[in-house]
C-alpha cells in the first residue's frame, strides 16, 4: 500500500502539478486502484475529474470513461494532453471521427498507448462496437455524469439505463461513477441502475463557496444585463434562456450594444455549435447565450458569471447550471431573474405529459419556485435539496438574503394551524392543500406567507416531504416537539437592498496581463483553449511568486513537470523581463508567498485623488463600493503615502462639523472604534464621515 501511495503522490505532483489533494479525491482514487466500486458526488470546482484520471494513469490497461456530450469528451482528451508529451495517452472515440481518426484511436488503445478512453453511452452501446471493447485490457469503467441514470436527475437520458448490461457483456470491471448533483432520491438511482450496490461513497461538500447567489425579481432584465456585463468587460459569461427565440434575441441585443456574444442551443446546426463552443474556449467569444434545457458540456474553469434569464426547470438544473461559474476557485457570480410568468409556461408544459413525469416535475418546479421565493439563506435551500446540512458559515454574506438586512415576523400561531392540520392526517396533503386549508382556518391569512412558512419548516426539518408519495408532508419528531413548545417563531421578510461586489485578490494586475497575452498567443498556435496551457490560479501565483526558472515555475500551483516543459520557456522570459524593469525584490521562500509591490488600484485612487476626482467617479470606473474605497485609502495612508482627500472632507462636512470630529479623535477617543464614536456623537456623522476624519487625523499625524 505505501508503494501504491508514493505512486499516487509522485503522480498528482510530477503529472498534474498538484502538491495535494482536495477532499475526498485521494479516498477515492485509493478505492478505485483498490479494485473497488466507487461512488463520488463532488460539486463543479471540487476536481471529479482527476479522481478518474489519476488511477487510469497508474493501472494496467486503459481506463473506459462514459460522458454523455462530445463537447465534454474533447474538452477532457484536450486537458490531460496538455500534461503530456505523449498524443496518444487519451483518445475520443465517437461521430465525429473520420474513418483514418477512428483506425488511429482503435490501434492505439489495442496496442497499449493509450490509458483513457472516452465514449457516448451510444458509442459503448452499438453492437458492432462489442467485439472491440471485448477484446481491450480495460482497468475501469468510469460513468461520468452519472445522475444521467435517474429520471429524477436534471439530464435524464435513456441511454444511460443500458450502461449495467452492457458492462457485464464486456466483462465486469469495477465501476467509478460521478457526479456533481444528486439527491437521496438520484442516488438511489444510480446505485440500483449500475449495479453498484456494494460501493465505497464519497460525499463533498455541495457548497460553493466562491459562488455568489442572487435573485431579481421586476426588473428591467435586458438593461441590467447589459449594464453587468460591461462593468465585467474581457470576462467570460453564460446566459441562459427558456426558449431558443429568446436566446437569440438576448444575443442580438447584446450584439447591438458592442458585447462579444453568440447564441448557442439544439436548434443550430452541429458545425455551428461546435464552432460557437470552440470560440468560448479559445476566448474570442465573451458570452454564450443559451437555451435551458440544451446541455452545452462546456469545460471551462473560467466563467466568471451565469447569468439566467428565465426560471430553470428544476433546483438540481439551476445548481448544476450556476456550478458552470468558478470552476477555477476564482469570482463567480451567479444571478437569476424571476418573472412569475415563466412558473405558467412551465405549469403549461407538464399538463401535457403523463401522469408520473407530472408528479416529478410539478414537484421540482415547486422546489425551484421554494428557493427564489425564500427569505432565508440561498445557500440553506440549496445544501437542504441534496440532504447536506447546513450551518451560518456555509454562507458568510455570499448571497443576497444574507448580504442585505432583513426583518422578522412572529409566525407561531400560522406555523402551529400547519402543523396540527398535517398531524390530522400524514402523507395525504402538499403544500398546495395545506396553504388552503390554512386559509380557511385562520382569519386575515397572506397565503404566500403560509406558503412560506411551510417551505422554512421543511427545510427546518419540522415537517417532510415524501419522495414516494409525491410530496405528501407529514410531521417529523422535531415538528411534535415543536407543538409541545411555547417558544416564537419567526420568519424573515426580505427588504431592498443592493448587490454588492466581492473584492478581488491582490495580484499583481499589470504583471497578470502581460502572462494573459503570453497565454492567448500560445493557445492560438497550439489551437487550443487558453486555460488548458495554465489555468488562471497558476498565472495568479506566478504574479505573486514571479519564478524565473524552469525548477521555480514546477513550485507554482497547477503546474507540473510536463507543463513547465512544455510551456514554461516563454513564461518564465516575460517574467524575468518584468522583474528586471521593474526592480521588484523576489520571495526566495516560496512557502510563504508575497504580497506584490505594485498595486495599480492604489496608484489609481492616488492619481486620481491629486486631480480631485469626485469619490462617486473613482467608484464608477473601477466598479468598487464606498466602503471599499475607504479601506483602499486607509491602507494607502497605512503604508506611510500621502493622499490628498481634504477635497471630498470639504464637500460632506462643514468646517466646524470637521474640528468637531477631529478633536473627538485627537484627544477624547478612548480607542479607534468608529461604533464607539458614533455612539458618542449619537448617530449625528455617518460611518463615512467619521472614518474619513479618523483617516485625515492618521495623514496629519503620519506626515
Amino acid at each position: 500500500m505505501e508503494k501504491i501511495d508514493l505512486e499516487i503522490q509522485k503522480t498528482l505532483k510530477e503529472f498534474f502539478g498538484f502538491k495535494k489533494f482536495k477532499g475526498n479525491q485521494k479516498k477515492a482514487i485509493e478505492s478505485i486502484i483498490n479494485g473497488e466500486n466507487t461512488f463520488v458526488i463532488m460539486p463543479t470546482g471540487g476536481g471529479k475529474s482527476l479522481c478518474y484520471q489519476l488511477p487510469a494513469l497508474i493501472l494496467d490497461g486503459v481506463a473506459i470513461i462514459i460522458s454523455p456530450l462530445i463537447a465534454l469528451m474533447k474538452n477532457q482528451v484536450d486537458s490531460i494532453k496538455s500534461y503530456s508529451d505523449d498524443e496518444d495517452i487519451a483518445h475520443f472515440l465517437n461521430s465525429t471521427l473520420s474513418k483514418p481518426e477512428l483506425e488511429h484511436v482503435k490501434s492505439c488503445v489495442l496496442n497499449g498507448k493509450t490509458k483513457l478512453l472516452f465514449v457516448a453511452p451510444e458509442t459503448i452501446s452499438k453492437e458492432k462496437n462489442l467485439s472491440f471493447f471485448q477484446n481491450l485490457k480495460i482497468s475501469f469503467f468510469a460513468i461520468d455524469e452519472a445522475h444521467c441514470i435517474s429520471e429524477w436527475g436534471h439530464d435524464f437520458r435513456p441511454e444511460y439505463r443500458k450502461l449495467k448490461s452492457i458492462i457485464k457483456l464486456i466483462g465486469r470491471k469495477p465501476i467509478i461513477a460521478l457526479t456533481a448533483t444528486a439527491t437521496p432520491k438520484v442516488k438511489e438511482d444510480i446505485i440500483k441502475n449500475l449495479g453498484i450496490e456494494n460501493n465505497n461513497f464519497f460525499l463533498s461538500s455541495f457548497n460553493r463557496t466562491n459562488l455568489y447567489y442572487e435573485i431579481k425579481q421586476n426588473s428591467n432584465r435586458d438593461k441590467e444585463i447589459v449594464k453587468f456585463i460591461k462593468s465585467h468587460s474581457k470576462k467570460s459569461g453564460i446566459i441562459y434562456c427558456l426558449s431558443r427565440k429568446k436566446a437569440e434575441e438576448v444575443s442580438e441585443l447584446l450584439t447591438l450594444n458592442n458585447i462579444n456574444s453568440r447564441p448557442y442551443h439544439a436548434g443550430l446546426e452541429q458545425s455551428i455549435r461546435k464552432e460557437t463552443q470552440e470560440n468560448f474556449l479559445m476566448e474570442k467569444t465573451d458570452v454564450i447565450v443559451a437555451t435551458i434545457a440544451f446541455g452545452m458540456g462546456i469545460d471551462k474553469p473560467d466563467v466568471r458569471y451565469v447569468i439566467h434569464y428565465n426560471l430553470p426547470k428544476s433546483l438540481e438544473n439551476y445548481y448544476q447550471e450556476t456550478g458552470r461559474a468558478g470552476r477555477d476557485g476564482g469570482e463567480g457570480k451567479c444571478i437569476l431573474y424571476y418573472d412569475p410568468k415563466d412558473v405558467e409556461k412551465f405549469e403549461g408544459f407538464i399538463t401535457k405529459q403523463n401522469n408520473l413525469e407530472k408528479e416529478i416535475n410539478r414537484q421540482l418546479l415547486e422546489e425551484i419556485v421554494s428557493y427564489v421565493e425564500s427569505n432565508d439563506c440561498r445557500r440553506k435551500k440549496i445544501l437542504h435539496y441534496f440532504g447536506e446540512k447546513y450551518n451560518s458559515s456555509h454562507c458568510n454574506k455570499n448571497c443576497d438574503n444574507c448580504l442585505h438586512p432583513q426583518k422578522m415576523k412572529e409566525v407561531k400561531r400560522e406555523l402551529d394551524c400547519v402543523l396540527n392540520i398535517v398531524n390530522e392526517k400524514p402523507d395525504n396533503y402538499n403544500i398546495i392543500d395545506i396553504t388552503s386549508m390554512v386559509s380557511e382556518k385562520l382569519e386575515n391569512v397572506d397565503i404566500f406567507l403560509i406558503k412560506q412558512i411551510i417551505r422554512q419548516a421543511i427545510i427546518d426539518n419540522l415537517l417532510t416531504k415524501s419522495t414516494k408519495s409525491f410530496g405528501k408532508l407529514s410531521v417529523t419528531h422535531e415538528g411534535e416537539n415543536f407543538l409541545k413548545s411555547s417558544e416564537n417563531t419567526f420568519i424573515k421578510i426580505k427588504s431592498d437592498g443592493e448587490m454588492k461586489n466581492p473584492t478581488s485578490k491582490s495580484i499583481d494586475t499589470t504583471l497578470f496581463s502581460i502572462l494573459e497575452k503570453t497565454r492567448q498567443k500560445i493557445a492560438k498556435e497550439k489551437n487550443v483553449p487558453a486555460f488548458i496551457i495554465f489555468q488562471d490560479p497558476s498565472l495568479e501565483d506566478m504574479t505573486l511568486q514571479y519564478p524565473t526558472t524552469i525548477d521555480e515555475l514546477k513550485n507554482i500551483f497547477g503546474v507540473g513537470h510536463g507543463k513547465a516543459k512544455k510551456y514554461g520557456e516563454k513564461f518564465i522570459a516575460v517574467i524575468k523581463q518584468y522583474v528586471e524593469e521593474n526592480e521588484i525584490m523576489r520571495v526566495q521562500d516560496y512557502i510563504v508567498k508575497s504580497k506584490p509591490k505594485k498595486n495599480d488600484l492604489k496608484i489609481f485612487i492616488i492619481q486620481a485623488a491629486d486631480k480631485k476626482l469626485p469619490f462617486d467617479e473613482i467608484i464608477e470606473q473601477k466598479d468598487i463600493t464606498m466602503e471599499f474605497l475607504i479601506e483602499e485609502i486607509e491602507s494607502i495612508i497605512n503604508s506611510g503615502t500621502k493622499i490628498n482627500i481634504n477635497y471630498h472632507i470639504e464637500e460632506i462636512l462643514e468646517e466646524e462639523e470637521q474640528k468637531e470630529i477631529y478633536d473627538y479623535f485627537l484627544y477624547e477617543a478612548e480607542n479607534e472604534s468608529i461604533e464607539s464614536a458614533t455612539e458618542y456623537f449619537e448617530d449625528e456623522y455617518n460611518e463615512e464621515e467619521l472614518r474619513l476624519m479618523k483617516i485625515k487625523l492618521l495623514a496629519d499625524l503620519a506626515h
